[in-house]
């Protein structure tokens, strides 16, 4: 058994005695409002941003249903036993990346209050974070997409490599703030006590563990000095009501250029946690930073429960595969040098006739 299973194992046996309670009576709602121990999901096949496919950001219930099933149809097409008799497979894409055995996105779109979504930003209306110039605030996750699916990049050394190559924090920006959802490993363990609040991430190895204060005033006079710029933010937390409020700070910079929702050393996100029903954990966020946006960006989106465990997730850093991405970029250097020095041409030897 983890050193999580026993808490989360009883975590899970309080919701099932206590769900009943939550949607039936006022004092079982207040016993569970502030208890949101276990583990929950984000996964979905909804972003942060809205598609174009889409104009509204609740999509009508029939509309919903149909993109369900056909993720769900597809899901199975795809987990279908391949036809062996076919013979070998012709597919030589090398820039392909997992195929969907080894995915888990979530099936539909988004739930919240009963109600499908199509983005998890809802401020501004058009679902699209408000950038300056988005270009510029992700000029490396765009430069590293391109490599990361082409191979081809310089890799000049380890601080060249993405954070998902290094293992540093999650690629799918699921550490946050804001915290997302991606292609799979969508699960978070809530881990809450008096005094702390501590968020498991599935994807790769994050682990925010954020104190919990008297008040707003208290929480925010007790952030660490500006100095001092953790990887996932500094962040401070107080309940207000019902709703546990987190505030963080003086995000790590190497975080903010490589990651889809960047935030400067100026820039502040709120966080809010709200247990709204039995199934349905509510996460707020709100984005402030004058030098990426040109106004505050909000959006919301649902954890629902997820019984059992999070597992490791076991990252390649510490083993050969950076040595050979950084080796292989070092061998490809050598033969573009030898390939230049063998188009010169030779220089003539030996004593000039007169």
């Amino acid at each position: 058994m983890t050193r999580f299973a026993k808490p989360l194992a009883m975590a899970a046996l309080a919701l099932v005695l206590a769900s009943p309670a939550f949607a039936q009576s006022d004092a079982g709602t207040k016993a569970l409002a502030r208890n949101f121990d276990g583990v929950w999901t984000n996964a979905s096949g909804t972003r942060l941003e809205r598609a174009a496919n889409f104009t509204t950001l609740v999509v009508p219930a029939e509309q919903a249903e149909a993109i369900k099933k056909t993720a769900t149809d597809g899901r199975m097409m795809a987990n279908a036993p391949s036809d062996l008799s076919a013979g070998a497979f012709k597919d030589a894409n090398s820039q392909a990346g997992y195929n969907a055995f080894w995915t888990d996105p979530g099936l539909g779109l988004m739930s919240v209050r009963g109600e499908a979504r199509s983005s998890h930003i809802v401020s501004p209306a058009d679902g699209k974070m408000p950038f300056k110039d988005r270009a510029k605030s992700l000029v490396l996750p765009i430069r590293e997409g391109v490599e990361y699916r082409s191979g081809k990049g310089a890799y000049e050394g380890p601080e060249d490599l993405p954070l998902r190559e290094r293992c540093l924090i999650a690629q799918s920006d699921g550490g946050g703030p804001v915290m997302l959802n991606g292609l799979y490993n969508n699960n978070y363990g809530f881990h809450l006590t008096k005094d702390y609040l501590v968020i498991e991430v599935e994807m790769v190895h994050d682990a925010r563990i954020i104190p919990i204060y008297a008040s707003a005033d208290v929480a925010r006079a007790s952030h660490k000095p500006a100095v001092i710029k953790p990887w996932l933010g500094d962040s401070v937390a107080w309940w207000d009501g019902d709703t546990l409020v987190t505030e963080t700070r003086n995000i790590n910079p190497t975080q903010e250029s490589r990651t889809q929702t960047p935030v400067s050393t100026q820039g502040v996100v709120t966080e809010k946690f709200t247990r709204i029903d039995a199934d349905e954990l509510l996460y707020q966020f709100t984005v402030q930073d004058p030098v990426h946006y040109t106004q505050t960006w909000s959006g919301e989106y649902a954890f629902k429960p997820n019984p059992g465990n999070i597992f490791e997730y076991a990252c390649h850093e510490g083993n050969y595969s950076m040595e050979g991405i950084l080796g292989g970029a070092r061998l490809a250097e050598a033969a573009e040098a030898a390939q230049a020095a063998a188009a010169k041409p030779k220089a003539k030897t030996g004593k000039s006739k007169r």
